[in-house]
């Protein structure tokens, strides 16, 4: 692969700002090990986005979460001046970060979700009505927030109203889904060589209830097991749902797609995260590596499908 010009854009405005600047650290090193020219550009400062229309970059590694990155807004600015960028387009982008409306596209896929209500701001809101559909025992999350953030297990009638209440201080969009008790696990699917290819299963196992904030971003915070010890058939099927998802979303480059697994083995997708994070305690990197991928292959590998 030729040596590029790269506008790693990292940090941004939203609440996942942290993980983003830690993401962008370590994509920045590795992409420089490889003898790429990295110029790190902070979007929360307007001025970068007038670097990248002044200079002459061949293309932008993303490494943003959350509003303002990864809901296609960066992505619609790289297009609009015709600069190639990793990962999913804008489409993909906005679909994917609005758990709400991925929740419906798996409905329509039958691809397995947790039964759902969608929940709007300015719409009445009746909890029993809610609860007849989902159960007394639910997740509340607001649709647009990602790393745990807005998240809530509730039980009881007072708890969802309340936590509907704190949810919606986040976002004007909150899905309420059916609790599901089990083991959690994740999938990425990446592009290469021309072919979508999911990686190894990993089991999290949280440090605390569920796989929260802390869980993710502390040391110890949670434990990655890589490939995961579970027989073929819920490897091929957690698979397989993980692919069929980034097919139906319109993914490019890298996605991951998390899931709950009862006791009766069945899986049921979560979410799918189409700019996962590369932090070194990210899960991405963790299933790279267990098919022999190091972290800057991996970066390589994602940089060279952005200007396919």
């Amino acid at each position: 692969m030729k040596k590029l010009k790269v506008a790693l854009l990292y940090g941004g405005t939203s609440s996942e700002r942290d993980i983003s600047l830690n993401s962008g650290k370590n994509v920045g090193e590795a992409l420089s090990e490889t003898g790429h020219n990295i110029d790190y550009l902070d979007t929360k400062d307007k001025n970068n986005l007038i670097k990248l229309i002044d200079k002459d970059y061949d293309v932008a590694f993303l490494c943003l979460h959350g509003k303002g990155g990864e809901d296609g807004q960066i992505q619609g600015f790289l297009e609009t001046i015709g600069l190639p960028y990793t990962c999913s387009g804008l489409l993909s982008s906005a679909l994917a970060i609005n758990k709400a409306i991925t929740k419906n596209i798996y409905k329509e896929n039958n691809i397995p979700t947790p039964v759902y209500v969608n929940l709007y701001k300015k719409m009445q809101v009746n909890i029993d009505d809610i609860i007849k559909t989902t159960g007394d025992h639910v997740v509340v999350k607001a649709a647009k927030e990602g790393s745990s953030i807005g998240l809530y297990i509730v039980k009881g009638k007072e708890e969802i109203t309340e936590a509907i209440n704190k949810a919606f201080k986040y976002d004007d969009v909150v899905v309420v889904e059916k609790f599901i008790e089990g083991k959690e696990y994740t999938v990425a699917v990446i592009q290469k060589d021309g072919e979508e290819q999911a990686l190894p299963v990993i089991e999290i196992i949280p440090k605390n209830k569920f796989y929260d904030f802390a869980s993710k971003y502390d040391e110890g915070g949670s434990q990655h097991i890589c490939p995961a010890e579970i027989d073929e058939t819920l490897t091929k099927n957690l698979q397989s749902i993980a692919k069929q998802a980034f097919t139906c979303l319109q993914c490019r480059g890298v996605a991951r797609t998390d899931f709950i697994v009862d006791d009766q083995n069945q899986a049921w997708a979560l979410e799918t995260n189409t700019l996962p994070g590369m932090t070194r305690m990210s899960l991405v990197p963790d299933a790279a590596r267990a098919v022999g991928l190091n972290f800057s292959e991996l970066c390589n590998i994602i940089l060279e499908n952005a200007l396919i």
